[in-house]
Order: structure tokens, then sequence, then C-alpha cells
């Protein structure tokens, strides 16, 4: 129950910053967001129909398009989102009344800012397991009917949404509003992995022991051992694996290298790291 409930505040919290961004930030300063979002914007200003009822009719089918492939627990938490979403939009619509939250804002920094703003709900949304546009949906569908991988339809998607953004409103703002995708997909990547990134460290040497010995002393870093085989030459041989912060990548290069200078040192990135730490014996 802790975990839905975590799981929902956070979706509020995203869908509602989301929200913030679009009727704060974007819609006054005539720039759209990609995806259905997007395509709700554009049928808005045409129409002059609610935004929030285009945002929950056109995301409705790829919803129960969604149930199917990607579960219960997604399709109602994603319904969620998009529910909250749309209220929200109607709410700052009512409460900012098509005016910036920040008076004259250069198109610049509202491309910049609405991006970081919407990039940190959506983030949200997607990290406590729910999405808030059908366009993805919809892309993993349309692979087994056409030779394209989900992210080229969804960039085809989005080509097609800002091209139709610039007769719409101007190609000014259509090419802002490609600034403010691309922030918002960066700050997006943030908020799901977060900033603290870990390395991991495989290390493949004729001394592991020792190396190992070493980097637990020195470091205090917990590591592990792997059984392993060389494709070649057909030595068996023991790995040294351990999770470390980037700045004792260089700590533990330097340990491995004055031990066995042929060392084969592999660092990969490594988003999340859960679990108890393993803690060193007391003899």
């Amino acid at each position: 129950m802790k975990t839905y409930l975590k799981d929902y505040f956070f979706l509020t919290l995203g869908a509602l910053i989301y929200a913030f961004a679009i009727e704060g930030i974007l819609i006054p300063s005539h720039i759209i967001d990609g995806g259905i979002t997007g395509i709700s914007m554009i049928l808005n200003t045409l129409t002059k129909q609610p935004l929030g009822a285009f945002i929950v009719a056109i995301n409705l089918p790829f919803i129960i398009l969604a149930f199917k492939k990607l579960g219960i627990r997604f399709v109602l938490a994603t319904f969620y989102s998009i529910l909250i979403f749309a209220c929200g939009v109607t709410v700052f619509g009512q409460l900012f009344h098509g005016h910036a939250v920040i008076p004259d804002l250069e198109l610049f920094l509202a491309a910049i800012f609405g991006g970081l703003i919407l990039g940190a709900g959506v983030g949200l949304i997607i990290r406590n397991g729910a999405s808030v546009d059908g366009t993805e949906i919809m892309a993993i569908y349309a692979t087994k009917k056409i030779p394209f991988s989900v992210g080229e339809i969804i960039m085809f998607i989005n080509l097609f949404i800002f091209t139709v953004a610039g007769f719409v409103y101007d190609w000014q703002h259509a090419l802002y509003s490609i600034i403010t995708y691309f922030v918002a997909y960066k700050t997006m990547d943030i908020v799901i992995e977060g900033l603290n990134e870990s390395k991991s460290v495989f290390i493949i040497t004729d001394y592991s022991s020792e190396i190992g010995k070493d980097i637990m002393e020195k470091m205090d870093v917990s590591v592990t051992y792997v059984d392993a085989e060389g494709g070649y030459s057909g030595v068996k041989k023991r790995i040294v694996y351990c999770v470390i912060s980037r700045l004792q990548v260089q700590k533990l290069k330097e340990i491995a290298k004055n031990i066995d200078p042929r060392a084969f040192i592999a660092i990969e990135n490594v988003y999340e790291v859960e679990g108890v730490r393993v803690k060193k014996r007391k003899i």
C-alpha cells in the first residue's frame, strides 16, 4: 500500500508539473509539445475547444491498446496520470487565462525553461510506472506493421506535428518547439535515471585476489569474483566486479594497474543501484 501511495503521489505531482509547464509557459508563448499533447494543443488553437478534452479523447484508444500489451497496472496508472494532467491544464488554463507565469518572457527562455519543467513532470510519471502520452504505445504496435523502430516512429510523428505547427503558428515558434522537446527529453533522462550515476567495473587479470583485496582495503568497496574462461586461450580466470562512484574511477585504475599493468578493465554506466552492501568480515 505504501508503494502504491508513493507512486500515485508522484504521478499526481508529475502530471500537475507537466500541466503547469503547458499552461503557464508554453501556450502563452505559442510553443507546443510533441506527441498527443502537441496534437491536442494544435486542435485547441484551431477549434477553441477545451485542451483537456482533446488530451483524454485522443489518448483513450491508445490506453485501451496498452491493456493487452503492457498490463492492467500500467493502464490504470497511465489513465490516472492523463486524467490528472487534463484536469491540471483546465485548472491552470482558467488561472492563467493565456498569460505566462513570467510576463514578457523571451521565446528562447520560454523554450528552455518550459522544456525543463515539462521534462521533470513527464520524467516523474515515467519513473513511477506510467505514461501520459499514447504516441509510444501506438509506436509499439506500429513496429509490427512497418520496418521501423519505436524511436524512429516517434521521431516521424513529432516531425509531422512540428511541421503542422509551423503552418498553424509560424516557423519560428515551430523551431522553438523543437528546442523545448529536446530539452524536455534530456531532462526526462535525468529524472528517470537520476543524477547519482555510478560505474560498474569488470577487471580481467591474473591477479584477481590481490587487486580485489586492495580495492576492498584502500577504497572500502565490496567486490565480487566471477569465474570465467578466455575465449581464445581457454584459460580459467576470475573477474573482479564492483560498483563505484564516478569519483573513484581513477583510484581504482591506479590500484589495478600498479598490481597488473596488463589488466583489462571495462567500465559501464549504472543509473540505479539497490540492495544491501556486504560489510567486510571482522576476524
